[in-house]
């Protein structure tokens, strides 16, 4: 038996160069811009790959850590704490990590999981909420590799675990924590990746299972709705995407009162530019500067042992089945 880890992905280096191969990749990719590829490739390579990797190079660099990438080193962690737990379990399973964009490559990793003798796979892509521009993208790259590698049934995807009580319960954990040490903000926001408007229109699940997260998050903190808000990030392009927007509300909360703030980001598995950068520093300055005064960033799940263990329980529910 198998097991794929899958990421979004990141560059190999905080380089122009390797943040253009990985936007390339990224950007290339129908399910995330559906524009016709006539009217798109050619902003893509003719302007966005031209600019975007020079101004994003210091951003990265400002993240870096010493074995790489946050997104990776934290998801080769999760991969790794998941292997030792099947293992103590009593379970024969190979655990290989991959990255939708960039390296490991999906199909690297399958070949490896194959030649490893495993027949049946298990594939748990590290996004909580369904979308089509990411699970669905990641079921796309894993299914075209059954038939090149001869395997007899087609691998079994964790489509979602927005609502599942290992994710909520590591969550809820890991706030809770940081509210013991630190004491309670006037609001809790919950900013989840953003997705053009059009696909959520077009019946694409990610908004729901972002709201439904939230409210069971509350739940589970004892919040009542106006101590918290569900917000939307790293909007990209002039379209309109899901909102609120997460900088504009908080520049607008400490004008509506809200002097103290925590954000925390259900969506993301694993720190990364979004979270570190965007939220940590970028949206912090805009809400001390629009007059708050206490901002604090709850990190990502990471490698908490509370969600290694949800993992473990995750795939082993697909594994016995």
């Amino acid at each position: 038996m198998g097991v794929l880890v899958v990421n979004l992905g990141t560059p190999e280096a905080p380089t122009p160069h390797a943040i253009r191969q990985y936007l390339a990749e990224f950007l290339s990719d129908q399910r995330v811009v559906e524009l016709p590829r006539l009217l798109w490739l050619p902003i893509l390579y003719g302007v966005i790959l031209r600019s975007r990797p020079k101004r994003l190079a210091p951003r990265y660099a400002g993240i870096w850590l010493e074995g790489g990438s946050p997104l990776l080193v934290y998801s080769r962690r999760q991969a790794d704490g998941l292997a030792e737990r099947l293992a103590a379990s009593g379970l024969d399973v190979r655990v290989e990590l991959a990255m939708r964009y960039g390296r490991p490559a999906i199909a690297d990793a399958m070949a490896a999981l194959r030649a490893a003798g495993c027949e049946r796979i298990v594939v748990l892509p590290l996004y909580p909420q369904y979308s089509g521009s990411t699970t669905g993208s990641v079921v796309d790259a894993v299914m075209a590799q059954v038939g090149p590698l001869g395997l007899v049934s087609k691998p079994r995807v964790i489509e979602h675990f927005y609502e599942d009580p290992a994710y909520l319960d590591a969550l809820a954990g890991r706030i809770a924590r940081h509210w013991q040490d630190h004491g309670h903000p006037d609001k809790l926001l919950m900013s989840f990746h953003g997705l053009p408007r059009r696909m959520i229109d077009r019946g694409d699940p990610y908004y729901r299972h972002c709201l439904e997260t939230a409210a069971l998050l509350r739940q589970r903190l004892g919040l009542i709705e106006s101590r918290s808000e569900v917000t939307f990030q790293s909007r990209f392009g002039a379209q309109r995407w899901l909102e609120p927007y997460t900088l504009p509300r908080l520049q607008a909360l400490p004008g509506e009162g809200v002097k103290s703030v925590d954000v925390v980001c259900p969506g993301f598995m694993a720190d990364c530019l979004e979270t570190l950068e965007e939220i940590d520093q970028l949206c912090r300055e805009a809400f001390i500067e629009a007059g708050g005064k206490q901002f604090r960033y709850i990190p990502a799940l990471n490698d908490d042992p509370t969600w290694l263990d949800g993992m473990a329980r995750l795939v082993q529910r697909q594994l016995q089945t």
